[in-house]
């Protein structure tokens, strides 16, 4: 009898830990402000930390947020160390080949910033002869050399967008592409604010640029693709996404 009920204390504790396991959801190492960065003391902060712990409660999941490199944060996931991706990560086509997506839960411009007063525009013929700024492994790689490599002089590829927007005030680049809502920030610094300004949205291309930011899963994942799916659709619903946002945002970043 001892014997039983010994056995039967072990599944019940192997039952709670199964059920209280942790998912780990990956973010880009890279600073990625208004999204994600470490502050002075290293912890990271910003939009998408905010609302992976809303989405994780809503959902009723214990979850930890891992830093993998940007360029690493696929094959992470499908190598096993982590379980999820939320890095502002498009819903491509070319991604789903080797992963899955949760429902989007934000879906934002695609712009060109360059120096103020120049006659740079968002289209191959007013980026022609230019060097364009794009970070390595994005939608905006893939869209600047399916779009723009015939007609600019350089395609340079940064490691972070930050570094591409360094240049930008330096003068190493003529312009840089990326999401309207991470240029935003540099926009509003007081580099970005004195030199640069948005030269418009590139024209759209789903194939590239994608359906939206969503939450990147192991293929197969269903049972967890769905609580994602369950928390974002109840921290919209509730108010919660709208809360949040408004700490980041003057306007909805959900899209249409």
């Amino acid at each position: 009898m001892k014997k039983l009920a010994l056995t039967a204390l072990a599944a019940l504790m192997l039952s709670g830990a199964a059920m209280a396991e942790t998912v780990k959801v990956g973010i880009a190492a890279e600073p990625y402000p208004p999204f994600a960065s470490p502050d002075a003391s290293g912890k990271w902060t910003g939009w998408e930390v905010d609302l992976i712990g809303a989405v994780c409660k809503a959902a009723e999941m214990e979850c930890e947020i891992v830093p993998v490199a940007w360029d690493g944060i696929i094959p992470a996931l499908t190598a096993g160390q982590i379980d999820a991706i939320m890095a502002s990560m498009s819903i491509t086509e070319e991604r789903l080949k080797t992963i899955d997506f949760s429902n989007k839960y934000y879906n934002t411009p695609t712009v060109i910033v360059a120096a103020k007063g120049g006659d740079i525009a968002a289209t191959p013929e007013g980026l022609a002869g230019k060097i364009l700024g794009v970070q390595v492994s994005t939608i905006h790689e893939a869209y600047a050399q399916k779009h723009f490599a015939g007609s600019v002089a350089e395609i340079k590829v940064y490691q972070t967008q930050d570094e591409a927007n360094q240049d930008l005030v330096a003068g190493r680049i003529d312009a840089t592409q990326a999401d309207s809502i991470a240029l935003d920030a540099f926009l509003a610094s007081a580099e970005g604010a004195a030199c640069c300004e948005v030269k418009g949205a590139v024209a759209d291309d789903p194939d590239v640029l994608g359906l939206g930011v969503g939450v990147g899963l192991r293929k197969g994942e269903d049972a967890l693709k769905e609580k994602f799916n369950a928390g974002i659709a109840k921290v919209l619903e509730d108010g919660t996404y709208e809360a949040i946002s408004k700490r980041y945002f003057a306007s909805s970043i959900y899209g249409g």
